[in-house]
């Protein structure tokens, strides 16, 4: 049971790599691993320490929950962080604005 989640979370690991844009070396870095050591994470052949899965998560822009179950408990305040960091300075106005809007039509 332990090994699927492992393997699990390696998965969602190596998966939010790649959708983030970020190769292996990359990740490793921001989360001061080996570039090896991440591999065996993502194919499920290692354990990790809470610190590991705190780094990977931070990098990743996610939660731990995620990573360990695939379950979302959103910090709106990161996700959106994330999310305004993607864009040039000159642009978060607009971005901001179009939140807005979103907002305005998630309201009944």
């Amino acid at each position: 049971m332990t090994q699927d989640l492992y393997v699990q979370a390696g998965n969602r690991i190596r998966e939010l790599r790649e959708n983030r844009g970020y190769t292996r070396e990359q990740l490793a870095e921001i989360a001061n691993i080996s570039t090896k050591f991440l591999y065996e994470i993502e194919v499920g052949n290692k354990g990790f320490s809470a610190h590991t899965l705190c780094m990977l998560a931070e990098g990743l822009g996610i939660s731990c929950d995620y990573i360990l179950y695939g379950v979302v408990e959103y910090d709106s305040k990161s996700e959106i962080d994330y999310i305004l960091k993607q864009f040039p300075d000159e642009k978060i106005a607009e971005v901001v604005k179009i939140f807005n809007a979103i907002c305005q039509l998630a309201i009944f």
